[in-house]
C-alpha cells in the first residue's frame, strides 16, 4: 500500500464497525491510502448486537478468501426467520444457510483482516466535522488533529454526524414500538422462553454463567439512548408480575421500528454507508449484512476513482444500485413489524402470512429477498437473465487445473471469464485491470431468485461479484462494458 504523508489518506472511514472495516479492506486490497477513525479503543462491544450472517454476506466473504475465518466461529441454521422460519437449505450456493455469530466476533474477524492488510485505525476518536472542497475534504477530529482525504465515507451509524454535516437529508418513518433487550443476573429464576400479551411478544432466553438474556417489548415508545436496569425492572414487572431480581447487568440498549433511508448516498466527496445509510427494525438480521455489501459494491468503484482508472462518475452508480436494494429491506422490516401488532385482525394477517409462506414459491422468493440472493441491479442494455444479478460459484476446469469460480475474486479484480473458443476474447487494452480466464464448464447454472440458465459463452464479472456483461458468441457490447466499468482503453 501507498505510504501516506502525515495527517494525508486517499480515503478516510469515519466509523470502524462492520461496513468500516469491510471498506477499508476492500480499499487496501485496491491499493488505496485509507484510514479508519473509531471512538471505541478496541473493537469490544457493549452487548450482542447483529447475531449473524446471511448467504450471501458469506459469498461475498468467500469471493475474498475469509469465508472459513468466520465460519469456524459460528453455527450453521438452515433456516433464516423472518415472520416464520424459512428453510433455504435447498438454495443452490455453497451457503445455504444463516451463520450464527454474534457481532463483537464478526468485527473481531474483519478487524484482524484489515490490520494484515496494513490499515491504519485512529481509535478513541471522532470525526467532530469536516469541509470539502474541489479536491478534498478536510476532516477534523475529536483529539485537535485534522486528516486531509480526497474522500470521506460515514460508515459512523444511524445517527451519522457524516449525513448530519453534509445536509443530506433522512426520510423516513418515526418508531412506533421499542424493545429493551438485556443481558443480567437474577436472584430468582425466570420464566424461560416466549410470552405475548395485549403490549407485544416478551423473551427470556438461558445463557452461561446463571445469566439471562431478555428482550421486553415496552408499554409506551420510549426514544433514549441509556435505557436503565430500573427501566427494565418496570418492563419486567408489567409483563411477568415480578423483576425476578435482576442485577448486575453487562449491557442494556433498546431498539425500535424506526425506519428511515439518507436521499442521498453521496454528496460530492462524502459518502454513506450502512446504518449511516438506512436504518430499519432488526427483524430478518439484514442490517449488518447490507452494510457489509454496501462497501462492497462501492469499494472498488471508490478505487478506481482514487486510482484515476474511471471517472469520478462511476461514483454515482454507487447510490443508484444500493439504496433500492435498502428500500425493499426498509418495505419488508416494516410489514414485519406491522405483523407483530397484537390485535385479533394482525393475528388473522399474520396467520394467513404463514400459510404463504409454507408455499414453496413465496419461502423461495422471500428467502432469496432476505438472504441477499436475489439483488439484481439495473446494468445497462442485455435481456440475459444473468446480467446485473451474482455470478454463481461454478466449479470450473482451467489450463491449471479445477477451482471455484470465486477464487478468481479474492484479490477484487474483475474477471473475463471466457468458456467459448480458448483465446478467443482479445482485450489487450484492458490486460492491466481485467483477469481474462480461459475455462470450461459443463452444465446449467442454477440461480436461487431465478432458477436454471444455460452456460453463456462469456462472462464479465465485477469485483463484487456481479455480471456486467453476458456474451454468446458475440463480443458485442464487450468493449463498452469495459470502459463503462473500467476505464477507458489503455493507449
Amino acid at each position: 500500500m501507498p505510504v501516506s504523508k502525515h495527517g494525508s489518506h486517499a480515503v478516510v472511514i469515519a466509523g470502524g464497525g462492520p461496513t468500516g472495516l469491510m471498506l477499508a479492506g476492500e480499499l487496501a486490497l485496491a491499493g488505496v491510502d485509507v484510514a479508519i477513525v473509531e471512538r471505541r479503543a478496541s473493537q469490544e462491544l457493549a452487548g450482542s448486537r447483529a447475531g449473524g450472517l446471511h448467504s450471501r454476506t458469506i459469498e461475498v466473504l468467500d469471493q475474498r478468501g475469509i469465508a472459513n475465518r468466520f465460519l469456524s466461529q459460528g453455527q450453521l441454521h438452515k433456516a433464516l426467520h423472518f415472520h416464520v422460519p424459512l428453510d433455504i437449505s435447498d438454495f443452490p450456493t455453497r451457503h445455504n444457510y444463516v451463520l450464527g455469530l454474534w457481532q463483537n466476533h464478526i468485527e473481531r474477524i474483519l478487524a484482524g483482516w484489515v490490520d494484515e492488510q496494513g490499515v491504519p485505525i485512529n481509535r478513541e476518536c471522532e470525526v467532530t466535522g469536516f469541509a470539502q472542497d474541489d479536491a478534498g475534504v478536510d476532516v477534523a477530529l475529536s483529539d485537535g488533529r485534522s486528516l486531509r482525504a480526497e474522500y470521506l465515507v460515514g460508515c459512523d451509524g444511524g445517527r451519522s454526524l457524516i449525513r448530519k454535516a453534509a445536509g443530506i437529508d433522512f426520510p423516513g418513518w418515526d418508531a412506533t414500538t421499542s424493545w429493551l433487550i438485556a443481558e443480567v443476573e437474577t436472584a430468582e429464576e425466570p420464566e424461560w422462553g416466549f410470552r405475548h400479551d395485549a403490549v407485544g411478544a416478551h423473551a427470556i432466553g438461558k445463557l452461561d454463567h446463571g445469566r439471562a438474556r431478555m428482550v421486553l417489548t415496552e408499554r409506551q415508545v420510549e426514544s433514549t439512548s441509556e435505557p436503565t436496569l430500573r427501566e427494565v425492572s418496570e418492563a419486567l414487572v408489567a409483563a411477568y408480575g415480578t423483576d425476578y431480581g435482576i442485577h448486575s447487568p453487562t449491557w442494556i440498549s433498546r431498539f425500535t421500528d424506526m425506519t428511515r433511508q439518507a436521499a442521498a448516498y453521496r454528496d460530492k466527496r462524502v459518502l454513506l454507508a450502512g446504518d449511516a445509510a438506512h436504518v430499519h427494525p432488526p427483524f430478518g438480521g439484514q442490517g449488518l449484512n447490507i452494510g457489509v455489501q454496501d462497501a462492497v459494491n462501492l469499494g472498488w468503484k471508490l478505487g478506481q476513482v482514487v486510482k484515476r482508472t474511471s471517472p469520478e462518475r462511476l461514483l454515482d452508480t454507487y447510490h443508484a444500485e444500493r439504496h433500492p436494494i435498502a428500500t425493499r429491506v426498509l418495505w419488508n422490516t416494516m410489514w414485519q413489524s406491522a405483523l407483530r401488532r397484537t390485535d385479533d385482525r394482525t393475528k388473522a394477517l399474520g396467520d394467513y402470512v404463514s400459510q404463504l409462506l409454507s408455499m414453496d414459491e413465496p419461502r423461495r422468493r422471500t428467502a432469496a429477498e432476505i438472504s441477499g440472493l436475489d439483488v439484481h441491479y439495473e446494468l445497462g442494455e442485455g435481456d440475459h437473465p444473468l446480467l446485473g444479478r451474482r455470478m454463481p460459484d461454478v466449479d470450473l476446469e482451467t489450463a491449471n487445473g479445477p477451482l471455484r469460480f470465486f477464487m478468481l475474486l479474492h484479490k477484487a479484480r474483475p474477471v473475463l471469464l471466457n468458456l467459448g473458443e480458448r483465446g478467443g476474447l482479445d482485450i489487450a487494452q484492458w490486460a492491466d485491470r481485467v483477469q481474462v480466464v480461459d475455462a470450461k464448464y459443463d452444465g446449467v447454472w442454477d440461480l436461487p431468485a431465478i432458477g436454471t440458465v444455460t452456460a453463456p459463452d462469456a462472462v464479465l464479472v465485477r469485483p463484487d461479484g456481479y455480471v456486467a456483461w453476458v456474451g454468446d458468441g458475440t463480443q458485442l457490447g464487450l468493449v463498452e462494458a469495459l470502459t463503462k466499468w473500467f476505464g477507458a482503453a489503455r493507449a
